[in-house]
């Protein structure tokens, strides 16, 4: 490089700062604004991981608009008339500011709410979020145009972009949610918008000024270097419709692949923004990677690692699951899906246009993310009544690899695949049992041959799924699943097994399972249908409650937040006043139907049922109403964090009468929800017991679990604390965490 051409570099390197700091502000501001909104809507929808998945879908529809108009914008006018209406809609979108949801804020009860959720979030942070979409796109364009050496390839500061959503993701559970508040975090991000829109007046002072003086036509690249190559690019990037149906395939299966790994990430732990940004952060890591220098070498790599990862994902996540800690569970994921996005994302790196085609490239890349999303969100629950979306789009992102087409080894492979599937088809369900060993072994092998078939994606990807779903019918034959649906809250599944009674016969019972929880289960016999069992039965906690206060809580007012299979109704007593609380209508169906359970239908015919979120519904209820109130709402195995806070726990303390008791289900394999319940409590002056429940003995789905229970005085849990029936104590103190609220949540503090 010549001293001269150095110096020009040197000198124009504050250029490229402000063109970086703006994209990186940008990015920013987007990723705060994304967990932010999700965990302020979480509360109004109990705490469902569909919120986040509808939330990504108006994320990617705002997006795809904002690349939109940067694409119009820049290809229809010319540089001073794009930077005159670009200021008026900035000004436009500050009537937006300071966020806030809108007055009045309630979501359907007798309707799916995804639309309503979509609506809420348009009227909130539609015009600053459609700002903030446009600039990576119209950015990069006019960082083309303003004459610098680089400007013939500005794909690198989508790096910068992308490394500005890293930040902003990876600060937010740990920075900015452990640190401050909602109402805080509102502000600051108001702030940093205005920021943002000052970068922006920068960059089209830079671009006016650079055009004073000359008529630059649309699309018109104002680059030395381009202008000498325009005729050849023109040549060279005339843009097919197959070009562009690979582009979309390329962009669409990676967004539907983070939206199917979010919603098994946060359906077993918590749906919190923590959760949330794992796959996402991986998502965006990718793009880092791809438009980078390195991405020659690192491609190639990627597309060799892949089948290799590949084989231990499929045969422990899908055809054999074994007891693994949910790291590890989790970790294969995480390994299948990056390693599914890096190759997806770096053959559309490799595959980017001249820059005269930029804005249509990330247009049909935004279109794409939305189109993602939105098969997610309102086609695969709908269609499918389990998350089949996720491995479905693991195949399509095998049929994405580069290589070869045809292979004989499908010719040798099929025929065992069909033999398989035939032996499935044919077992029926009392004997599979003896074919299941010798199926799952012989999956197993098949996995490990189609690795021979990595370098021809079509029968890679057909062989690879071919065995992923027979291992699901597998499992579903084996579970003996009566009946399974989907709704917006997840999957609702109606299962029966077998269990040895107490003559050492065995006997059929039916569970229900949200997710991969169970969230109860009935005995079928006549004498034994009454019974309470699992979380709430008669040894345990709930049972010993019951019994204590048995005496006196013959015209108790009950209420019950979270119904499941209806177990705990059959405590009810004939002078006693229950009211069920659920949020999911298909819950309330599948415990009102005796062929599934009959709980509710023996137990408790007249029971009061109220649709909706709970803290909304107990908002509407008289103060003073509840001798006993019970909260066991779950989402899967998660409790939704809205109904943890110190604000949620005075609701329920104000709605018990001075004598009432609070009780709290708080079993959970992944957290320790007991230190938010001590600390709350302590802070609003609770009386509180504690038993970690652990059955004595082997008594038929009896099983350990863990309660809490509250009251206004400590002598109305006194008779419960020196009671023998079971060991309850006093609630531990903790002092190495803030007390949760509705402003401030931070799961990191409780992890086990």
């Amino acid at each position: 490089m010549s001293h001269q051409s150095k110096a020009a570099t040197d000198r124009n390197l504050p250029l490229i700062f402000l063109f970086a700091a703006t994209l990186l502000t940008s990015a920013s501001l987007m990723f705060v604004l994304q967990p932010l909104f999700g965990k302020i809507l979480l509360p109004l929808l109990g705490g469902s991981p569909a919120v986040w998945n509808t939330c990504m879908v108006f994320y990617q529809s705002i997006l795809f608009l904002g690349y939109l108009y940067a694409h119009y914008l820049s290809t229809r006018h010319t540089q001073h008339r794009q930077i005159l209406i670009h200021t008026a809609l900035i000004l436009i979108s500050f009537l937006a500011l300071p966020l806030a949801l809108p007055e009045n804020t309630v979501p359907p009860t007798d309707s799916n709410p995804t639309f309503w959720l979509l609506w809420t979030l348009f009227l909130a942070i539609g015009l600053p979020f459609f700002v903030v979409s446009t600039t990576a796109p119209l950015i990069q364009k006019w960082f083309a145009n303003v004459g610098h050496q680089t400007s013939h390839d500005p794909y690198y500061l989508y790096a910068a972009s992308n490394t500005g959503s890293l930040i902003a993701l990876l600060s937010y559970p740990f920075l900015l949610e452990p640190n401050i508040g909602l109402a805080n975090q509102k502000s600051y991000w108001s702030v940093g918008y205005l920021l943002l829109c000052l970068l922006i007046a920068g960059c089209a002072f830079v671009l006016w000024k650079n055009c004073r003086g000359k008529f630059i036509r649309p699309g018109r690249i104002n680059s030395p270097l381009q202008d000498a190559e325009a005729v050849t690019a023109t040549d060279e990037n005339n843009l097919s419709l197959a070009t562009q149906l690979h582009w979309l395939a390329l962009a669409l299966v990676p967004s539907s692949l983070l939206l199917g790994l979010t919603n098994f990430i946060s359906t077993d732990i918590a749906s919190v923004p923590l959760l949330w940004i794992i796959p996402l952060t991986l998502y965006l890591l990718s793009f880092v990677i791809v438009f980078s220098k390195w991405n020659d070498k690192v491609h190639p790599l990627m597309v060799k690692l892949q089948p290799l990862f590949l084989l231990p994902f499929i045969a422990y996540a899908f055809i054999n699951p074994a007891d693994l800690p949910y790291w590890a569970y989790l970790i294969l994921h995480l390994l299948a899906f990056f390693f599914a996005v890096m190759v997806c994302h770096g053959e559309l790196a490799k595959l980017r246009p001249h820059t005269r085609h930029l804005t249509t490239f990330y247009l049909i890349m935004s279109f794409a993310g939305m189109l993602g999303g939105m098969f997610n969100t309102f086609v695969a629950p709908f269609v499918f009544n389990a998350v089949y979306e996720y491995p479905i789009m693991i195949i399509a992102a095998l049929l994405l690899r580069p290589g070869r087409i045809n292979s004989l080894l499908q010719q040798i492979i099929a025929p065992a695949l069909l033999v398989i599937a035939g032996i499935i088809a044919h077992a029926t369900v009392d004997n599979l049992l003896q074919y299941f060993d010798a199926i799952v072994i012989g999956l197993i092998g098949l996995t490990l041959l189609t690795y021979l078939l990595r370098a021809r994606p079509v029968g890679f990807a057909l062989m690879t799924g071919a065995i992923i779903f027979l291992a699901l019918g597998l499992h579903g034959l084996s579970s003996h699943t009566l009946y399974q649906e989907r709704s917006f809250f997840g999957v609702l599944a109606v299962r029966e097994a077998v269990l040895t009674d107490e003559q050492g016969q065995p006997e059929s019972y039916h569970e229900l399972f949200h997710g991969t929880t169970k969230h109860g289960a009935q005995r079928l016999a006549a004498h034994l249908s009454k019974i309470p069992l699992t979380y709430y039965s008669r040894p345990g906690p709930m049972g010993q409650l019951f019994t204590e206060y048995d005496g006196n809580d013959q015209a108790w007012n009950i209420g019950v937040v979270g119904l499941g299979a209806g177990a705990l109704a059959c405590y009810a007593k004939d002078q006693q006043s229950w009211t069920l609380y659920e949020i999911d209508p298909l819950v309330i169906d599948i415990a009102s139907n005796p062929a599934y359970f009959s709980y509710l239908s023996q137990c408790a015919p007249n029971a009061a049922m109220r649709i909706g979120d709970a803290r909304l519904s107990l908002e509407k209820e008289p103060d003073q109403h509840f001798d006993l109130l019970v909260m066991d709402a779950f989402s899967s195995d998660s409790v939704p964090t809205h109904l943890l806070t110190k604000e949620a726990l005075a609701l329920y303390v104000k709605k018990l009468k001075p004598t009432g008791i609070l009780a709290f289900h708080m079993t959970n394999r992944h957290l320790s929800l007991k230190k938010v319940l001590s600390i709350n409590a302590e802070a609003l002056h609770l009386a509180s017991l504690i038993q970690e429940f652990q059955p004595q003995q082997d008594i038929p789905l009896v099983v350990a679990t863990d309660w809490v229970v509250m009251a206004k005085h400590a002598e109305t849990l006194e008779p419960l604390r020196l009671s023998r029936l079971g060991n309850w104590q006093k609630m531990p103190l903790y002092f190495d965490m803030k007390p949760w609220t509705d402003d401030f949540t931070n799961i990191v503090s409780i992890w086990k």
